[in-house]
């Protein structure tokens, strides 16, 4: 297997399948293995390329078999689609990823040190926290209405509602039965609003001592939970180059349907990093929101936008704007100056 030169590994839990080809494509192996014999396998193979599509476990598996000598390349799952031919099963999944990293144009995903995936988790445990906050808010409201009573919407309102379910107006007229689960669910708020706290300040905390955090808050709009989560999540600036191809990368470029060389340009893609995307809108709809009662600067070009577009709009484009910013301080390593208003 010497004149094999890359390598598609299809990963699972327990059952990994490999496909071997040469340097003009031509299939050469194609084996199962199990969890327990896959490293041994690529310790005894040559150093060659080994492809894996960008899922969970991914990164953990790219780092053991650099660790070996072999250049490891990841692939969105999305490239590899194309490639997959009739039916789908382990050995169709390990060819395709190997016929996808032979091809020139190829794009491939940075691979991740446990450090950044570690950075990465306390902002993910946020997140996660955050919904299921959500969600017991929502259970809460939606059970009250089954007995008449309609709670208003935002969080704002949720210690008040809260305090009403307990010694209020609504807990009276509640059912016997039902009273005890309203008190569950308000101790399930609380106790969650309690940890998000902790874990705001373990962000911030974490956000002021890295230099990179430090420099990404300079940007107005960005705070700590979005520094940190770039500074994680995002891959290094390098490998774009230029900032529009950060900002496509997460999905804040029109969507292009052009044909017979008339352009014609749509809303955004949304085919990226969502939940960095997400922070940013949310980041940028912040800012819109304070020029729009505040004023922006004038002769500034969110003045402009407002006067010509939908707030809604000016938004994504500020988010589009602020990832552009983003890529060019993580790449001149620089700290955010803010542009001088064009003179009237």
């Amino acid at each position: 297997m010497s004149d094999v030169t890359t390598i598609g590994l299809d990963i699972a839990k327990h059952v990994f399948h490999a496909h071997g080809a040469d340097a003009t494509g031509r299939a050469v192996f194609s084996r199962r293995l199990t969890r327990g014999k896959l490293l041994d396998f690529f310790a005894a193979h040559p150093r060659c390329r080994v492809a894996l599509e960008a899922c969970g476990g991914a990164h953990h598996w790219a780092r053991e078999l650099q660790a070996m000598g072999h250049d490891v390349r990841l692939i969105p799952p999305a490239y590899v689609k194309p490639y997959v031919k009739r039916h789908k099963n382990d050995a169709i999944d390990a060819e395709a990823i190997c016929e996808a990293a032979q091809r020139p144009g190829m794009r491939f995903v940075a691979v991740k040190s446990e450090q950044q995936q570690g950075a990465a988790l306390v902002f993910r445990t946020r997140d996660l926290a955050v919904k299921q906050r959500t969600q017991i808010a929502n259970a809460i409201r939606g059970h009250l209405a089954e007995f008449g009573w309609v709670a208003p919407k935002g969080a704002a309102h949720l210690g008040m509602l809260a305090d009403l379910l307990e010694d209020g107006e609504i807990g009276d007229t509640l059912p016997e039965a039902a009273r005890p689960m309203f008190a569950m669910m308000v101790e399930m708020l609380a106790d969650l609003d309690q940890r998000i706290a902790v874990l705001d300040k373990e962000i911030t905390r974490r956000a002021r001592e890295d230099e990179v955090a430090r420099r990404l808050m300079t940007i107005p709009g960005i705070g700590p939970i979005t520094a940190t989560a770039l500074a994680a999540i995002a891959p290094p600036a390098e490998t774009f180059a230029k900032g529009r191809d950060f900002a496509a990368w997460l999905g804040l470029v029109p969507r292009q349907m052009s044909t017979g060389g008339k352009q014609k340009l749509g809303t955004i893609s949304r085919m990226g990093e969502r939940t960095l995307r997400r922070l940013l809108i949310i980041g940028a709809s912040a800012v819109v929101l304070h020029a729009s009662k505040r004023g922006a600067p004038a002769g500034s070009w969110l003045e402009g936008m407002l006067a010509r577009k939908p707030r809604m709009l000016v938004t994504v484009a500020l988010a589009n704007k602020m990832a552009r910013t983003v890529w060019a301080l993580l790449v001149k390593q620089e700290d955010y100056r803010a542009p001088v208003p064009a003179a009237a």
